[in-house]
């Protein structure tokens, strides 16, 4: 099992941590625990390096694969060996905007739950813009420029992001959780991570993201689609 040490510090740049497994096939490595997030929920795996015995491997992508993190190395240095030392090392400048964009999409999901009552259909994320889907039957440009009026003033509020992690039995009853129209939830997970933006929103979420919501800096409604009857889709990018 890898220790996710994202899950209660995002800011964890560098960190050090055994190598547990080796997957030849793979050129991957499982550690004990990790900065990296394995990428789920919309929002990309991160990229980084490892230094392991003197050498420097590229992290060039990394995924969940039951309890364990696989970190999926560059170049053709030949791969540790298990029960090495491993330095992490995350790609800062990609993560951080991660996380302002990251964060940017719940100020934009709380926002327009709280005001219009819609739920989240689908989204995604990159560096620096994203986009979500919502149960709207109509959008519209006025409607679209209220909504990032309202982002905006949030984001300004300097709004403190807390995260914690819960039992099941007790995340599941905090009123309207999840956010999106499908419970992603599986059954098994005894324990559920949850992400508050006070005063605005909270619900469960395993992503990475900034401690205040000044961080995120000005968000733009990029643009805005119909993705059929009742589903509409919202673009925004940070600045």
């Amino acid at each position: 099992m890898t220790e996710l040490l994202y899950q209660t510090d995002s800011y964890t740049k560098e960190f050090d941590s055994k190598v547990v497994s080796v997957m030849p096939a793979e050129r991957a490595v499982v550690l004990d625990g990790t900065a990296f997030y394995p990428g789920g929920g919309g929002q990309p795996c991160d990229f980084g390096t490892l230094t392991i015995d003197g050498l420097t491997y590229p992290v060039n992508k990394v995924k969940k694969q039951g309890d364990d993190a696989l970190h999926f190395l560059g170049g053709d240095e030949p791969l540790p060996a298990e029960g090495s030392t491993a330095r992490g090392t995350l790609d800062w400048r990609r993560r951080y905007q991660l996380m302002r964009t990251h964060t940017a999409l719940h100020v934009l999901c709380g926002t327009v739950f709280r005001d219009y009552g819609a739920l989240v259909t689908g989204g995604e994320m990159e560096p620096g813009r994203g986009r979500l889907d919502f149960e709207f039957e109509t959008m519209r440009g006025e409607l679209v420029r209220e909504i990032e009026a309202a982002i905006n003033r949030e984001a300004a509020q300097g709004r403190e992001i807390r995260v914690q992690i819960l039992p099941r039995d007790e995340a599941f009853q905090i009123p309207d959780l999840i956010r999106t129209k499908i419970n992603l939830l599986p059954a098994g997970i005894m324990h559920v991570r949850t992400v508050e933006i006070v005063g605005l929103d909270l619900q469960a979420d395993g992503g990475t993201h900034v401690r205040n919501t000044s961080e995120v800096g000005l968000i733009r409604v990029a643009d805005y689609k119909s993705k059929g009857a009742i589903n509409k889709r919202i673009y925004i990018e940070i600045e």
